[in-house]
């Protein structure tokens, strides 16, 4: 059984993120794509600065010249990148194509991981995400013939898909990152403080696009349904699923991130039915308990290896001993 603790926090992650789909369609059509997002970042900032206290400025003295690198990335793919890419997308196709489009992700990141981080992933781990992605295929609807992608909605679908390779990288950067300090002997930045650190970033480079988009005189005329949007884009999409990511890379494989990524269209299908009334065949629903078995076959496959890490008092004490 998933009985650690990095697979549950990828799983909520990845829950969480799913709905962002269905947030942004409730604000796409009302405000710019860069003002959503600036503003779901400051909402984030107000909860993860206090959240973060102490740790946040030890995090940063601590930062190395590369980490800091790694970080400012992760900010402009992770966030900056894929919402962009998302947002836009969205106001040229449907939630639910765009839900599922961004099933793309876990095999982008499985070829990353291998590629960059040089994952040779053991068979079950394997078996878990080619069952994610078979499961993705049925989602789409490209085994049978009941589903199939608008040719109407082609630019938006592009854009998802572009919003799906930014994740891919996210994963392999936040991924290398935990890799960097571990094999450099330092501790692993606090969820909390990176969460909050890659949400400040990000808003640097939001705030500007955004004053183009007349945000004050837009934000005026929305109404209670997008306010709340907004909350759940920024306290949840954001802050918590960034926390619950970033807890959950430090202790997973990027190969466990790419199979349980399959999370991200199975909750914007599901709730692209119970919320927006799109329709779905019984090849997705199908589709979506593939994904499912992916993500128990990678839970249940052997914990990945890690190098230790090791204090002063206990290299002091093995030195002594």
């Amino acid at each position: 059984m998933m009985n650690r603790p990095g697979p549950i926090f990828l799983f909520l992650a990845f829950t969480l993120a799913g709905t962002s789909v269905i947030a942004a369609r409730f604000l796409s059509e009302k405000l710019g794509t860069f003002t959503i997002t600036a503003i779901s970042l400051f909402i984030a900032l107000i909860i993860l600065l206090p959240a973060s206290g102490k740790k946040l400025f030890s995090s940063l003295r601590s930062l190395s010249k590369q980490s800091g690198i790694l970080i400012i990335l992760q900010a402009v793919f992770g966030i900056f990148l894929f919402r962009s890419c998302l947002l836009y997308g969205l106001l040229y196709t449907s939630a639910i194509e765009a839900g599922i489009l961004t099933g793309a992700a876990p095999a982008m990141t499985a070829i990353l991981a291998m590629l960059f981080l040089k994952e040779a992933p053991e068979r079950t781990k394997l078996s878990g995400v080619c069952c994610t992605v078979f499961g993705i295929l049925l989602i789409q609807g490209l085994l049978s013939g009941g589903f199939s992608l608008a040719s109407t909605h082609f630019l938006g679908n592009i854009l998802v898909l572009g919003a799906a390779a930014s994740e891919s990288g996210f994963n392999i950067l936040s991924r290398a990152a935990a890799v960097r300090n571990i094999s450099d002997g330092k501790a692993p930045i606090d969820p909390v403080a990176q969460t909050a650190l890659v949400t400040a970033i990000s808003l640097v480079f939001c705030i500007i696009p955004a004053l183009f988009e007349s945000p004050l005189q837009k934000l005026a005329q929305v109404g209670l349904t997008e306010w709340l949007a907004l909350l759940w884009y920024g306290l949840f999409v954001t802050a918590l699923a960034f926390i619950f990511w970033f807890a959950g890379i430090k202790r997973c494989e990027a190969f466990t991130a790419a199979a349980f990524s399959g999370l991200m269209p199975l909750a914007s299908m599901v709730l692209s039915v119970i919320v927006l009334r799109e329709q779905a065949v019984w090849q997705q629903w199908l589709g979506g308990f593939m994904v499912i078995i992916g993500m128990l076959l990678i839970g249940t496959g052997p914990r990945p290896l890690r190098l230790p890490i090791r204090n002063k008092k206990e290299k002091t004490g093995e030195s002594n001993g």
